[in-house]
């Protein structure tokens, strides 16, 4: 915990994203009868917060790690996120992305500078495929969400969000593999916030929620 705590306090995330805006939602604060705001990632050059957690992992990385190049599995943010910090930081990077990408994620990520290798199905075959490159060519792998480093890329929008809006009732993440929501809720014990977290999570991610017993859960169908 102290040391994602450190790592946010000295994060090098600033070098390629920015703060992004809080801003309100008008038409849902009506409809809502409340004031509701948007965390805007998409504004990130990337349209995603998983920039963030990328480029804090990378950018720690040693330097005889860094020469020998990163690999990551992703269908789309991660994989725009690892390959625009690698770039950044004069590092080679493959991506392995699952047959049924579309031509213009795969294009973006080449345009970001990443080495696009398509392979399986579904992303569990391109995550496999993904560590056995990472054996196989010594290269050094990239979670998208499974990583202290990365965790604390993520935690910085915690971080921001509380000094925006340190007054806020309660806020609602998305939750897919669980390095935001990882973030945001140490940020924002540590903060000692008295808001509620809601996770918003499709019903085949429960395994990851059911470690988020003190939170409300709020299941979507799409």
């Amino acid at each position: 915990m102290q040391k994602i705590i450190d790592l946010v306090h000295a994060t090098r995330v600033y070098e390629v994203a920015s703060e992004s805006p809080l801003s309100v939602a008008h038409q849902l604060s009506v409809r809502s009868k409340n004031t509701i705001y948007l965390k805007r990632e998409d504004k990130q050059v990337v349209h995603s917060f998983k920039l963030r957690g990328a480029y804090q992992k990378i950018s720690g990385l040693s330097a005889k790690q860094k020469a020998k190049g990163v690999v990551a599995s992703s269908a789309g943010n991660h994989a725009q996120g690892v390959a625009l910090s690698a770039s950044k930081l004069g590092i080679e990077s493959v991506i392995v992305m699952p047959l049924s990408t579309p031509k213009i994620k795969v294009n973006a990520v080449e345009q970001l500078g990443g080495k696009v290798v398509l392979h399986g199905d579904v992303y569990d075959d391109a995550f496999a495929y993904a560590k056995q490159l990472e054996q196989q060519q010594d290269l050094v792998f990239i979670h998208p969400y499974d990583d202290i480093e990365v965790i604390a890329g993520q935690a910085t929008i915690a971080k921001e969000l509380l000094e925006q809006n340190p007054k806020m009732d309660r806020v609602f993440i998305p939750v897919g593999g669980g390095g935001l929501i990882a973030g945001m809720r140490l940020i924002s014990n540590i903060m000692r916030q008295t808001f509620k977290l809601s996770v918003l999570s499709q019903k085949t991610r429960q395994p990851c929620i059911r470690h988020l017993k003190m939170l409300s859960v709020l299941f979507c169908q799409k």
